[in-house]
């Protein structure tokens, strides 16, 4: 309920006044010293998408692993199931160079759908590398549920072509089910 009077009002102002008159206003006293400069630290350069052509999904030694690479190439990709049931995680593993330190989104499109993967740079055999896991029932996973080629794109790590496999469909329903 809204006071009535004008009474109210001039009291108030004087009030009002009165407590903003107690403190000095803002000066720049103070500023003119030396400052120390902040480091200046930069991304590393952008690294160009890697050529995907004959690239397939093949199963890993290790189980519930699958990786994806051209025969004969590195590894590009890898999808883990870890632990079971509801609790189930799937690991994702881009394996492109990642400054330390580093967080990003991984964005995931394809087969109709979209998501998008926190991912940390994580030092993997002396690699400082670009990983993420999600509950397997992660909406952000839909896009490796289809059967068609979708693309994964870090930010300056390129965009990486999935070709079409249904070894990751296999994977997550397995973890899913396990």
């Amino acid at each position: 309920m809204r006071p009535k009077g004008t009474a109210f009002w001039a009291v108030f102002g004087l009030v009002a006044a009165s407590l903003t008159a107690c403190k000095p206003p803002p000066t720049d006293a103070g500023l003119d010293g030396e400052v120390p400069e902040a480091e200046v630290v930069f991304a590393s350069e952008p690294q160009p998408s890697p050529e995907t052509e004959g690239a397939v999904w093949v199963n890993s030694a290790e189980p519930q692993r699958i990786i994806y690479g051209v025969p004969g190439g590195p590894a590009l990709m890898a999808l883990a199931c870890e632990g079971a049931g509801a609790k189930a995680m799937v690991r994702i593993t881009r394996m492109a160079r990642a400054d330390e330190d580093a967080g990003a989104l991984m964005a995931l499109v394809g087969n109709g759908h979209f998501g998008r993967i926190e991912v940390d740079a994580t030092e993997v055999n002396g690699r400082t590398i670009w990983e993420g896991a999600v509950p397997v029932d992660d909406r952000a996973l839909e896009p490796l549920r289809g059967p068609r080629a979708l693309e994964v794109t870090v930010p300056g790590a390129g965009t990486l072509a999935l070709n079409p496999s249904p070894l990751p469909m296999r994977l997550l329903s397995r973890c899913l089910n396990s």
